[in-house]
């Protein structure tokens, strides 16, 4: 088995979170912060959009069963990748779409996935794009934040949704 590690964000770590714990391929899914320059921010901190930090996922998957073209095919079209610092009624810098790149070959590959997918948009997709640094872990009451809360408001609200349209669009990527 060939593992392979990438960290992104395209606004609340939870709705991203729940779309790659359902993906084919996807070993591990932890909810966290990146970009920033903070060291160890507690959510509350990122919350404030001073730290620099986006949300973000870092996961773990099997590159023999799913290619880093698909996961970010995936992460560009389920989420807003041409708004700034915004997804939804998510605002501030912490909910900005970005892709972190662990090497020029990984760079070349995100590339050429944004020239692919802007033809799905209107507008041009402004997700930032920058060299991995580091990751840090959310707190635990975030880890698997969906799967243990389905029942809250912002849960049936925002994330369900994006749920249903992930397994109506991406139903060839979904895990058994």
């Amino acid at each position: 088995m060939k593992t392979r590690t990438v960290t992104f964000g395209g606004g609340c770590f939870w709705c991203t979170e729940a779309i790659f714990k359902n993906t084919k391929g996807v070993l591990t899914v932890k909810s966290g912060f990146s970009g920033g320059f903070i060291k160890n921010p507690p959510y509350r901190e990122v919350c404030t959009g001073r730290t620099g930090h986006a949300e973000v996922i870092q996961l773990t998957y099997n590159s023999e069963i799913i290619s880093l073209e698909e996961l970010l095919t995936i992460h560009l079209l389920t989420h807003n990748p041409t708004t700034v610092n915004a997804q939804g009624a998510d605002k501030g810098s912490q909910y900005r779409s970005i892709i972190f790149y662990n090497d020029t070959e990984e760079l070349e590959i995100i590339e050429k996935v944004v020239e692919v997918v802007q033809e799905y948009f209107d507008e041009p997709i402004v997700t930032e794009i920058k060299p991995f640094e580091v990751f840090y872990n959310a707190e635990k009451n975030h880890q698997n934040y969906y799967n243990d809360n389905k029942d809250a408001l912002y849960c049936r609200m925002v994330i369900s949704p994006k749920l249903a349209k992930f397994r109506k669009n991406f139903s060839k990527y979904l895990a058994a």
